[in-house]
């Protein structure tokens, strides 16, 4: 979960009038108000992964119940903004819905029951597409919203249970983090060619590839570190990770473009919501149980 990469060159899309997005084109001086703005969004940033961070980290430490609990509570929160980003309320009647269909789903897996608790997701898919259809809204995006969700936290759940579970979580978490870090510093010392300008005008395809070296840097030196083998198979692999996971910011930036809002919510001071802060994770990490809990497949150094 990435609450530390203070992305300006692979930032997420800020909705506003066009008018306001070239006060930055007359060249600021040091110490002007824009960026002294950005300082003090940066300090809040900071400040907030200091806190959160070490909890994160400790109860992935945990692993077991503690962690489980973890997912619990970032599923039940993010059913909420996943509602209210989607047009809704947020914890209306379809948000609750939501975060108690993963609720069965995270309990049917911590107890070892991985094939019900995907099963899980497909009644409660009926349920808020009814549920959906009766408010008069989209049917797609809760449907949607559950896959979204349900899938990531099941993955980690279960990787986090399985061996080399602790190894599997943290290189997951390295990579994403590491790739926004990258992207972040690549984008505003290279700049260059757009990425997705239609999307996420901020993003280029140098923050991309520093992004993706950021990663396999990282999958190195814990490859180095603990003597695994396989040391550039695990790198190239870090590097499609962290690919994979700016698809996941792509994505929710065209979830944001398409309802017109700026952060899935405010939960995190100077970060916005939890989407705004796990979307590149929700999109690898299930990329990461595939490869992990497949049988047959030893790609991993721990495996």
């Amino acid at each position: 979960m990435n609450f530390i990469a203070a992305n300006g060159a692979m930032a997420h899309p800020v909705t506003k009038p066009a008018s306001s997005t070239g006060s930055s084109s007359g060249g600021s001086e040091p110490g002007s108000k824009p960026e002294s703005k950005q300082a003090s969004g940066l300090k809040t940033r900071v400040l907030s992964a200091l806190v959160l961070l070490p909890v994160v980290l400790g109860l992935l430490y945990l692993g077991g119940l503690s962690f489980a609990l973890l997912m619990a509570v970032v599923a039940v929160l993010m059913a909420g903004e996943w509602d209210r980003l989607t047009g809704g309320p947020g914890f209306g009647l379809l948000g609750i819905c939501a975060g108690l269909v993963l609720l069965l789903v995270l309990t049917l897996g911590h107890m070892e029951q991985v094939d019900w608790a995907l099963l899980a997701l497909m009644p409660g898919v009926v349920i808020v597409a009814v549920l959906a259809w009766v408010k008069g809204r989209k049917v797609v995006w809760p449907i949607l919203g559950l896959a979204w969700l349900g899938l990531p936290v099941l993955a980690l759940l279960v990787l986090r249970m399985g061996d080399g579970g602790m190894a599997a979580v943290s290189w997951l978490f390295l990579c994403v983090w590491s790739c926004d870090t990258g992207a972040y510093f690549a984008g505003r010392g290279i700049g260059g060619p757009k990425l997705a300008p239609r999307i996420s005008p901020n993003k280029t395809w140098a923050g991309l590839l520093g992004g993706m070296a950021a990663a396999g840097l990282v999958s190195i030196l814990l490859a180095v570190f603990f003597a695994w083998d396989g040391v550039m198979l695990f790198a190239v692999m870090g590097a499609v990770l962290a690919a994979i996971s700016q698809c996941g910011d792509l994505a929710e930036s065209w979830v944001k473009r398409t309802f017109d809002v700026k952060d899935s919510g405010a939960l995190i001071p100077g970060h916005g919501g939890i989407l705004d802060r796990v979307d590149g994770i929700l999109f690898a990490a299930p990329v990461v149980a595939l490869i992990s809990l497949a049988p047959g497949f030893k790609l991993l150094p721990w495996q």
